[in-house]
């Protein structure tokens, strides 16, 4: 009896002398803490951090550098951390886990929590890569003389690898850590990127002969529009599809505006034709649809016009043979299902104002179809509409939308090879009437 109670009173002797303070066993990362106060430890470690705000981290390729401070990250000891774990040492919620840690465990040796700010890190990693990068190169080829012969080269694109920096830099400020050093600089890491399509294989993509033809007429267009035209055709000149892919002329044009060298013309827009950048590119992907259907190929996204457009009906050509764009929303797409790659060919005759595409691969002796093209359902365009506009002088008139006529129309489109049928689809437009729009002057 005399035993437990001198037990308790030593146990009620003890909490009383670490009432506040670390236990006597608890250590962190080696130095001893027992008996010392929470402030204590966060004003260790804190003296520890003093250092590392001068710390000058310098991340460096070739003559692009940035460098980071630990100042800026804030780089060094989570000292409230170390603190509330160093004190909750045999101050938990289980009496036994208690008992164990205070008076059975020799040590218990905490592992302080080395921190820094890491979307400082990322962001000027971001940076960096914006000035590191350069985007690979595949190459552009042209037929010619039965070969194919690179008339643009392919050019090696590099990376920031951008997690390899990470760790890194991460090494570096455990170094710090370890040594205080005050200057520590990081080579980052550059992959050299290799294009898919590269010169050196110019002729191993079995492109042998002509297998599709697009063409069209602008005659009449604006000088705006024929610029375009020609634009976005020279896009397209000399790209490469990959068996097996899908061709996209969204993505293989690019951004059509003012900033890439577009100029004004007349497009549809909100059931409206008005002046925008770029009006005559669906004259490029018109006729890239022709020579699609021509190569019977698959076409995977195409859609007609909201009204007959007279440049799509000039050559001959019947309502319904068009392709509309326009960007992200309306794509025209279609898949290169052959064996070969196919290289595309652009020829625009800006003497004449025709506009042809020509499709070089390898034929498997299909042969496409186009089949009961039909018109019906012809409306005339309603009556003009006139609409006042205070901005012009009284007695000018200024069209600002042009009529045409109404009509649905449709084909069958059929492919075919040694008497099997690969494909039979049914394209349909239904192009609505459309009423011419003046503006008269009340200025």
């Amino acid at each position: 009896m005399i035993l437990i109670i001198l037990g308790v009173a030593a146990l009620a002797v003890f909490e009383k002398h670490y009432q506040g303070r670390i236990y006597p066993n608890v250590t962190i990362a080696g130095i001893a803490f027992g008996g010392k106060t929470k402030e204590d430890v966060t004003s260790y470690w804190r003296q520890r951090n003093a250092p590392f705000a001068s710390a000058q981290f310098e991340l460096k390729f070739k003559s692009t550098i940035a460098t980071i401070s630990g100042a800026d990250i804030e780089l060094g000891y989570d000292t409230e951390l170390s603190a509330a774990q160093a004190y909750s040492v045999g101050r938990s919620d289980g009496i036994f886990t208690n008992v164990y840690q205070k008076f059975f465990l020799r040590r218990i040796d905490l592992v302080p929590y080395f921190r820094w700010k890491q979307h400082i890190v990322d962001d000027t990693l971001s940076i960096l890569g914006d000035q590191i990068n350069i985007p690979v190169q595949d190459a552009l080829f042209q037929f010619t003389g039965g070969k194919v012969t690179a008339f643009k080269p392919s050019k090696d694109g590099r990376l920031l690898n951008q997690e390899e920096a990470r760790k890194r830099l991460k090494a570096a400020f455990m170094i710090a850590a370890k040594t205080d050093r005050q200057r520590i600089t990081i080579l980052l890491p550059v992959d050299t990127v290799r294009p898919s399509i590269s010169t050196n294989n110019a002729n191993s993509f079995g492109i042998k002969e002509l297998i599709g033809l697009g063409y069209s007429e602008f005659a009449g267009s604006i000088p705006g529009r024929i610029h375009n035209i020609a634009l976005a055709a020279s896009r397209i000149n000399g790209v490469l599809i990959k068996p097996g892919d899908v061709f996209s002329f969204n993505d293989t044009v690019g951004d059509i505006s003012a900033a890439t060298g577009y100029q004004s013309a007349y497009i549809i827009k909100d059931g409206k034709t008005v002046l925008g950048d770029g009006g005559g590119v669906c004259q490029v992907s018109s006729t890239l649809f022709r020579a699609a259907l021509n190569a019977g190929l698959p076409i995977v996204a195409r859609q007609a016009h909201a009204y007959r457009v007279h440049y799509y009906e000039e050559g001959g050509f019947k309502p319904g043979l068009d392709a509309t764009v326009f960007s992200p929303t309306v794509d025209f797409k279609f898949k290169n299902d052959t064996a070969a790659y196919i290289l595309i060919q652009t020829k625009t005759d800006l003497k004449n104002l025709t506009l042809t595409f020509e499709f070089y691969g390898s034929s498997d002796g299909r042969t496409a179809t186009i089949t009961n093209h039909k018109i019906w359902g012809v409306t005339p365009p309603p009556p003009p509409l006139y609409q006042d506009d205070p901005t012009l002088p009284k007695g000018v008139v200024k069209q600002v939308d042009f009529d045409a006529w109404g009509t649905k129309a449709s084909f069958d489109y059929t492919v075919t090879r040694n008497g099997q049928t690969l494909q039979k689809t049914t394209f349909f437009s239904n192009f609505r009437p459309w009423q011419a729009v003046y503006l008269k002057g009340t200025l």
